[in-house]
């Protein structure tokens, strides 16, 4: 098999390893949310237990379950991407640039990851493998 060959079909696969993507980090995010509200699959530190559902971190959670379950799903992707990747900034700027610029020293290397990762989504949609493009079809 040629390199041009091999390049050819690695690209095809652009769609479906956009869907991995969202999987993925949709998963992740979506198990935040739930360490939050429900204390699953572990509580919040320091001390394991939930935070207030009327709270900042409360909303954020319910943002994170909500918003998480639909982007695993790939429903509704580009709109709940763009809200998500906004609460992704809020949260850097307001919970970890005052401790500094650098991301890897502030501990804001998720909520960056994230907000790009979402921010990319909601341009690009949830991918082949997703229910907006089972709706499509």
């Amino acid at each position: 098999m040629s390199e041009r060959t091999l390049v050819a079909r690695w690209s095809g696969w652009g769609p479906q390893l956009q869907s991995v993507l969202r999987i993925v980090a949709a998963g992740i995010f979506f198990l935040a949310g739930t360490m939050k509200l429900f204390a699953f699959p572990a509580g919040v530190p320091p001390n394991g237990g939930t935070v207030p559902l009327l709270s900042e971190v409360g909303l954020a959670g319910v943002l994170e379950v909500v918003g998480g379950g639909l982007l695993l799903l790939g429903l509704f992707t580009r709109p709940v991407a763009f809200i998500l990747s906004g609460e992704m900034a809020v949260a850097y700027f307001q919970f970890f640039a005052p401790k500094g610029f650098w991301p890897l020293l502030n501990g804001g290397i998720d909520p960056v990851i994230f907000c790009f990762i979402w921010l990319y989504l909601s341009a690009a949609g949830g991918g082949a493998w997703s229910l907006d493009a089972a709706r499509r079809r």
